[in-house]
């Protein structure tokens, strides 16, 4: 069992500034701690996503951490003209010494595309082209030359002088909420992320694994499969769930920012109004090192997963609040885990 962060990069209130020097100071305390990735969201125009250029954050979180894996979760490919994002993509694995993990999706919000002149009915193919051609370029020898004709892109003779470490391409990630989109996934050894229930994200891992199997590959050889959580570890329950509830509020407001502007509800994805009711769903995980090293042992097992992400940072949570949830579940959760195995 592996334990990472999911992290959307959303407001604090706090002045800009401080909230990215304040965020890469957790990623060190991640690193040191000895979590397996970071994995940050991208959004755009929306407090929910103040890292709406992940390859930038990532860029400077990879300056700051040695052994922590790094990725978005995901990359809007929609929003990228393929041959930019190589490019990126192949800086920041070197940059990081091959520690890049490359999420990819069309993106969640269809207001976010709109922004950028894409049409929800045309980003599939725009996401299917753009992964093609970006796999294409990936695969392209160092002084080899790139041709692509699509019908969105269309590339002659473009001169690969850019590589990323890892062979043939960093490892893929891909969020998945359904049990269908597995398939695609096991069949490519893509790792998933959910933020499902623990019923249904079983479902997805199940179908993952029986995907997996069908296809003759080795049940040790079994990509990442995660569950994402809110996160709040405290020295008290109630320290946890007053911190818990307060920030989650201000989060919530963030996440459904977009959707009240334009007066729709959100697509394929709703969190309830209260902490208490993200807990009671089990979304949301706050509370003693005991309560929350209970709680993750049981979605762990309900789940089927391998991969278990916290949100450790969220809302108006401050980075001492922040850092002591991570102190406290590293110390006192993970190696639990470590030791059961």
């Amino acid at each position: 069992m592996l334990f990472g962060v999911f992290d959307h990069l959303d407001s604090s209130g706090a002045p800009l500034d401080r909230f990215f020097e304040d965020r890469l100071r957790l990623l060190e305390r991640y690193d040191a701690a000895g979590f397996y990735c970071y994995h940050l969201a991208e959004h755009h125009g929306t407090p929910l996503g103040m890292g709406s250029s992940p390859s930038v954050f990532m860029a400077a979180a990879a300056q700051r951490t040695k052994r922590l894996k790094l990725g978005p979760m995901v990359y809007c490919l929609p929003l990228y003209h393929p041959l930019r994002v190589f490019e990126e993509i192949c800086m920041l694995d070197q940059m990081s010494g091959g520690r890049l993990q490359l999420g990819v999706g069309r993106g969640i919000s269809p207001i976010e595309l709109a922004y950028y002149g894409v049409a929800r009915e045309d980003s599939p193919e725009i996401y299917r082209e753009t992964f093609e051609l970006l796999m294409t370029a990936l695969a392209t020898e160092v002084g080899k030359d790139l041709t692509f004709e699509g019908n969105h892109f269309s590339v002659a003779d473009f001169p690969i002088v850019i590589e990323a470490i890892q062979k043939p391409h960093p490892p893929l990630w891909y969020g998945i909420g359904v049990p269908d989109s597995a398939i695609w996934a096991a069949q490519n050894a893509v790792n998933i992320m959910c933020n499902q229930s623990t019923a249904r994200a079983r479902a997805v891992t199940d179908r993952y694994k029986a995907e997996w199997a069908a296809a003759g590959k080795a049940a040790e050889a079994l990509p990442k499969m995660g569950l994402t959580r809110h996160i709040v570890v405290a020295d008290s329950e109630a320290e946890a769930v007053s911190a818990g509830a307060r920030a989650y509020a201000r989060w919530r407001s963030s996440f459904m920012y977009l959707w009240d502007r334009h007066g729709i509800s959100p697509i394929n994805v709703s969190y309830p109004e209260s902490f208490e009711a993200m807990q009671e769903a089990g979304l949301a995980i706050a509370g003693t090192v005991g309560t929350v090293r209970d709680t993750v042992s049981r979605q762990v097992e309900e789940a089927g997963i391998n991969y278990f992400l916290g949100r450790f940072a969220f809302g108006d949570l401050s980075f001492e609040e922040s850092a002591r949830s991570v102190e406290l579940f590293a110390q006192e959760v993970a190696p639990v885990f470590a030791a059961a195995a």
